[in-house]
């Protein structure tokens, strides 16, 4: 089975999107189908033994729409982009994106002015006719007809042929879109007052009235192409993200080659290659800094503001900015791999993606259109036979084509469509600001019912890393400081985990390690050295020290605790334990305060685990299970009626990350863990956790308040058009400000969206 994102053409309505999904849904070798409006993306399942491309795009082609796959960036020769791979919303897609929202532009410029002026004209003679003391037009009728059928005609056949095209798609093929509405409407508003007006004979003959609605099809017309163009410019707004994120990309490199400089495209930047970097600059990929040092700007992937100081041997990460100093690097990760092209391609994955709550949307916009030519047939009709029993067959005819019309007009399901993706396009983009990548949909909408986290341990609570804690005399004439230099002296030239935390820890003091001569590694005891003429092991404690007060109350802390001895006398003890991580008790308080349930989910040692969580403040704690345990335990909680997340970090994680209704996975720690998690934080910082559960309600919040308003704009629109209020209250809805309502629509469900751009995330 293959999957591939396409970007689709000519899909402007969520009538559009569900004709593209049935279509594609009944073809045999597809087994699923996806379609985003708002990104205007497909996703399509399929067997690619029985289907190509070029005949899944022949499918939807017949239908008016194409579909393309693949972005611009593509080395082609062997070289590996720096884009991501989807379609959607890379650099070339998002230039054709403002291209066609130029050419909108330019169509609003010429269709909007024109359509103004009638729409002044025809209010003026509703004005004149309705109120005593304003005066008649000073243009007679006749002329005004003429003028007015002349550009209609213009509006219709040139400014208006896609709409046109929508009633050609409906005869061909029973398909109908948002245009076949817009379409149907206007052609016979314009096809009736033609026939009047050419053949005022026949409009005599008939007894029907000399009005004429040539001003309602430009007007119309005019307004809906301007809804069209606010609606396409709010949309590239909500998409804003990941134009930012691929702005921060640099577009080429300097390559250093026997000395001398080369600049080079990004793209044909090669793992290996030695670079330099200027102050000012922008790190082309990530690598390790092989010479010189500088000061950092990592905002783009940490969100802190200040720089931070990188020396030979550090991480660089490609998209950061170089503040000072000049330092060569060796590229690690180039194209897709780095990290920035990963956040791009997760990000824009994941605002392709459906919530599950779009369903609802999805199935109506299924319908929507079929049912609306339905109830306008119905309402012509209607008008036509009560109506005309009621007021006469004139003034029947004259509201039964104002209400067919209308009724087309302002039935807009692409509200309905816009409701959810929109609010996930900002929702997800705002996550990438703040450094937390939502992989889907789907994750973010079930974070926001979320009621307990569950929390790994080493690398999510803790830093994952050993330091030195603690450091005590045992022979009463040692001093710790003393103790620590001998012990970092001695564990300089050790291989074992704990001997780095011990020299750094020295090192950290300023201190200058003095030289050692005859080492010796004692396997499973301890390691020892010769400084001058005193010999000094540093090794496991023995049964009678671990029976001393001090030890005794460190190892029940979990910690590790390594003897020092001076010669044949036990001097004093280090201790070292993993250290919980800045703002992890900040994150757990931000947590409780939410009411959210939290427990501690470790394979250590329940001592170990106990203090970490006192530190943390966690009181819930499950220590010394498995990997496959942890899953089970997730499951239980889930039997309980919990909806889960579980923030991890490591292999042993990832099955309960994938078991989890959300997974939290930490940037700093494995792959695997990140490919099962609904949810990536960059740096690991655990007081994401609750900023993302704060912009999951937010958006979940805004999405329903734009399912309710798309739902009611309809249920009242549409009999309010219809006239359905006419006879009980003499409220009548002209077609023009049925198609400014149907604009307002779509706009408004986008302007709302946009307002999670503003959210403060706590």
């Amino acid at each position: 089975m293959d999957e591939k994102t396409y970007r689709v053409k000519g899909m402007h309505c969520a009538s559009c999107a569900a004709i593209i999904t049935n279509k594609l849904s009944r073809t045999e070798g597809i087994e699923k189908v996806e379609v985003n409006l708002a990104t205007e993306q497909a996703k399509v399942s399929f067997r690619e033994h029985e289907l190509s491309d070029s005949e899944i795009n022949a499918i939807v082609g017949k239908f008016g729409y194409e579909l393309t796959s693949g972005e611009a960036g593509d080395t082609g020769s062997g070289g590996r982009s720096h884009q991501p791979k989807g379609p959607g919303t890379g650099p070339s897609a998002f230039s054709e994106k403002q291209e066609q929202l130029k050419q909108q532009q330019r169509l609003v410029r010429f269709s909007l002015p024109a359509a103004m002026v009638v729409f002044v004209f025809m209010m003026w003679d509703i004005a004149s006719a309705a109120l005593h003391g304003v005066p008649h037009m000073p243009l007679s009728m006749e002329v005004f007809n003429g003028i007015t059928m002349i550009l209609a005609a213009i509006f219709i056949f040139r400014i208006g042929k896609p709409f046109l095209d929508g009633i050609l798609l409906f005869i061909r093929h029973k398909a109908a879109n948002m245009d076949t509405l817009i379409g149907i409407g206007t052609l016979s508003a314009f096809t009736y007052s033609s026939l009047i007006t050419i053949f005022p004979s026949l409009r005599e003959l008939l007894g029907l009235p000399d009005h004429t609605y040539f001003d309602v099809s430009i007007v119309v017309i005019g307004f809906v192409h301007l809804g069209k163009y606010l609606e396409a410019r709010s949309r590239l707004k909500t998409g804003e993200a990941i134009g930012k994120l691929v702005g921060l990309q640099a577009k080429s490199a300097l390559l250093l080659r026997k000395g001398e400089e080369i600049e080079i495209p990004v793209e044909e930047v090669r793992k290996g290659n030695l670079l330099l970097v200027r102050p000012g600059a922008v790190i082309p990929v990530d690598g390790i800094i092989a010479g010189g040092s500088s000061s950092i700007d990592e905002s783009m992937v940490t969100g802190e503001p200040l720089p931070v100081d990188r020396k030979e041997g550090d991480p660089v990460i490609g998209g950061t900015i170089n503040r000072q100093g000049s330092f060569s690097f060796t590229a690690m990760k180039v194209g897709s791999d780095t990290l920035l092209a990963k956040i791009i391609s997760m990000v824009e994955e994941a605002q392709g993606s459906k919530a599950p709550i779009q369903n609802i949307a999805d199935r109506i916009a299924a319908i929507f259109v079929p049912a609306v030519l339905l109830i306008a047939a119905l309402t012509l009709i209607a008008w036509l036979t009560i109506g005309t029993a009621l007021l006469g067959f004139s003034a029947a005819l004259s509201y039964a084509i104002m209400s067919f019309v209308g009724v087309l007009v302002i039935a807009c399901p692409c509200a309905l469509g816009l409701a959810t993706p929109t609010a996930i396009i900002v929702g997800i983009g705002k996550g990438a600001e703040y450094g937390m990548l939502i992989r889907n949909a789907e994750s973010l909408e079930r974070l926001s019912s979320v009621d307990t986290v569950v929390f790994d341990k080493t690398g999510t609570i803790t830093r994952g890393l050993p330091e030195v804690t603690d450091k005590g005399s045992l022979d009463g004439s040692s001093s710790p400081a003393e103790l620590l230099l001998l012990a970092a002296a001695v564990e300089r030239y050790s291989e074992h985990p704990l001997a780095g935390a011990i020299v750094e820890a020295a090192r950290a003091g300023g201190a200058v390690l003095p030289e050692i001569t005859a080492f010796e590694a004692m396997e499973g005891i301890g390691v020892r050295a010769t400084l001058g003429e005193l010999r000094v092991t540093v090794r496991k404690p023995e049964a009678q020290e671990t029976a001393l007060p001090s030890v005794q109350l460190l190892l029940q802390q979990g910690k590790t605790v390594v003897v020092i001895e001076k010669g044949s006398t036990v001097a004093g003890y280090i201790a070292l334990s993993d250290t919980i991580k800045e703002g992890a008790k900040e994150a757990v308080g931000e947590l409780r305060k939410k009411g959210i349930r939290i427990i501690m989910l470790t394979g250590d040692n329940p001592s170990a685990a106990g203090y970490i969580a006192s530190q943390a403040g966690i009181d819930e704690v499950i220590a010394g299970v498995l990997p496959a345990e942890k899953a089970e335990k997730i499951a239980a909680l889930q039997k309980e009626g919990r909806t889960v997340a579980m923030a991890g970090d490591g292999i042993n994680d990832a099955p309960a990350l994938a078991r989890a209704d959300v997974g939290i996975a930490m940037a700093t720690g494995t792959d695997i863990a990140m490919e099962s998690a609904g949810i990536t934080l960059l740096k690991g910082d655990i007081r994401k956790i609750s900023q993302a559960i704060t912009l999951s309600k937010a958006t979940m919040r805004v999405i329903r308040q734009n399912l309710f308003w798309a739902f009611i704009y309809n249920i009242v629109g549409i009999p309010l058009a219809a006239g359905a209020f006419y006879p009980l209250f003499g409220i009548f809805l002209n077609p023009v400000f049925s198609g400014i309502a149907m604009a307002g629509s779509s706009v408004s469900v986008v302007s709302n969206s946009l307002r999670l751009k503003a959210k403060k995330l706590r």
